[in-house]
């Protein structure tokens, strides 16, 4: 089990997450400057079955590139106990370009080891030869050198504020960061477990549709306890707060920032998104307004000049765990100085 310390580095932690499918490179081409602030490339629901070869192929060519464009790129890879997901990950795991990989459907810790172990004994050989035909000889030399090497912390937004996971002389490569992604009911009762399976897991989040459909849930009040779940595991792990699931209606702006303000409320910071025109509106509803910080700024300057426990002249109560959250407010809100 591994819980680490909790830190602060809401400034560097993700709020926009963009999902686009793998097998369209000329999407991900344009996602990659679009603003978000993590972009992730999706093998698995956004693939038709008879195109995911070519997803994997085309998202191998782009991440042989140490920066393949302005956001860190993730990967959704395919279910684990699924055809598809060894070979992806060991195809993908060791290139410069891959800032992290986002594991679906995952049930317990031995799904997390299992990923992590495939990461790190990368096939030898180097890439299949419809890959390298693909690459070209001189990325498919590249990209298998960097699959016997240890891949390098980037010093992306994803992967601020993380010691890089650099192995002792003589051990195995390092695995990349892993997002486990609980999408049954059996991910939510293992959560914990989960959270704190390995050291490479750098974060958790909850898969709302399949778990919906799972639970045969048909309002968001059957989800509530599911999404305080994942909350609460994933600070208890030392992780960051988790990010929300996607909202599937892209033209219901309104509708989505009513949805994001539900989930801040929750503990959610963040949130996945299928379309570009959702990233403002979901930075937005996260980060906080000029009546929270100027609130938060009066905490954290009385707790200052006085210490301890004390009343603010408004009568707001002040004590360690409320100059905390002050502070947090404060990271936040530094998000939109930079």
């Amino acid at each position: 089990m591994t819980v680490r310390a909790p830190r602060e580095s809401l400034i560097r932690t993700p709020l926009t997450w963009l999902y686009v499918p793998g097998d369209r490179p000329e999407v991900v081409a344009g996602a990659l400057g679009c603003g978000a602030d993590v972009v992730v490339i999706d093998l698995e629901d956004a693939v038709a079955p008879d195109r995911k070869e070519h997803a994997l192929r085309a998202t191998a060519e782009l991440l042989g590139d140490p920066a393949p464009g302005p956001a860190p790129v993730h990967v959704r890879v395919n279910a684990l106990d699924g055809p598809l997901a060894e070979n992806e990950i060991r195809t993908l795991a060791g290139l410069p370009g891959l800032a992290g990989l986002r594991l679906p459907k995952v049930q317990g810790p031995a799904d997390v080891h299992r990923a992590a172990g495939w990461a790190t004994t990368t096939a030898e050989p180097g890439p299949e030869p419809a890959l390298a035909g693909r690459l070209g000889t001189g990325r498919a030399a590249r990209a298998t050198r960097t699959a016997r090497t240890v891949r390098p912390g980037r010093a992306a937004l994803a992967g601020r504020g993380t010691a890089p996971l650099t192995p002792a002389a003589g051990a195995l490569p390092a695995a990349p960061a892993l997002y486990a992604l609980l999408e049954s009911a059996l991910g939510i009762e293992h959560a914990f477990a989960i959270a704190t399976a390995h050291p490479a897991l750098r974060g958790i989040a909850l898969g709302e549709a399949d778990l919906r459909a799972e639970l045969g849930v048909r309002d968001d009040a059957g989800l509530a306890w599911p999404r305080s779940r994942t909350v609460v595991a994933a600070r208890a792990a030392g992780l960051a707060p988790p990010p929300q699931s996607v909202y599937p209606d892209v033209r219901d702006l309104d509708g989505l920032a009513r949805s994001c303000a539900r989930g801040r409320a929750l503990g959610f910071l963040g949130r996945m998104a299928i379309h570009p025109r959702q990233l403002p509106v979901i930075e937005a509803a996260h980060l906080p307004s000029p009546e929270e910080v100027a609130a938060a700024e009066q905490v954290v300057s009385a707790a200052a000049a006085r210490g301890g426990a004390q009343t603010l002249p408004d009568g707001r109560f002040v004590d360690a765990a409320v100059v905390a959250g002050a502070r947090r407010v404060l990271a936040l809100a530094e998000r939109c100085r930079r």
